[in-house]
């Protein structure tokens, strides 16, 4: 009984949103959407979350670490140019300015295989993952600024096809 009206509210709200233009199914091997990848294989397994500083010289966690043990091959998510590649106090970090825009995505501890100055193009491997000592277990630190503030990095990654699926039938 309680179904009917949430059933109810769904479909008018649905028919008040625009038709959406048909979309071909994705295939397998189907490529992230343009400008956006992964930094890492698939799947991702979040370590630690972003908890952003209340002020800029408090403590936070300024990025989110991803599992990763040495050795993993680390790709630019975005098209765009080195801003650093190198070391900061003992640990490899890579730096990358985002094409056409004010972002930048960092990247420790890792082993750059790009310059500063080099072009980058989404997807391809700018580094490896080296041990460190940010996480308890190996990880990928990912941290993303626009200017000298610090966005959550994982809402560049690529977004998956919504899909609406059918409201299960109540069994009369």
């Amino acid at each position: 009984m309680t179904t009917l009206p949430f059933t109810l509210l769904l479909t008018v709200l649905l028919a008040l949103l625009p038709t959406p233009a048909p979309t071909p199914a994705p295939t397998p091997a189907a490529a992230p959407p343009p400008g956006r990848a992964r930094p890492l294989p698939a799947p991702l397994h979040l370590l630690r979350g972003w908890h952003p500083p209340p002020t800029p010289y408090t403590a936070g966690h300024r990025g989110v670490d991803l599992a990763a043990p040495p050795g993993t091959p680390v790709r630019a998510v975005a098209d765009g140019r080195v801003h650093y590649a190198g070391r900061v106090g003992g640990r490899g970090v890579l730096s990358l300015t985002l094409a056409g825009t004010a972002l930048r995505t960092t990247y420790e501890p890792v082993r750059p295989l790009v310059a500063a100055g080099d072009r980058v193009t989404r997807g391809q491997l700018v580094a490896r993952t080296e041990a460190g000592t940010h996480c308890p277990t190996p990880c990928l630190h990912w941290g993303l600024l626009a200017g000298d503030t610090y966005l959550n990095p994982l809402l560049l990654l690529p977004h998956p096809t919504p899909r609406l699926l059918p409201l299960p039938r109540d069994s009369d």
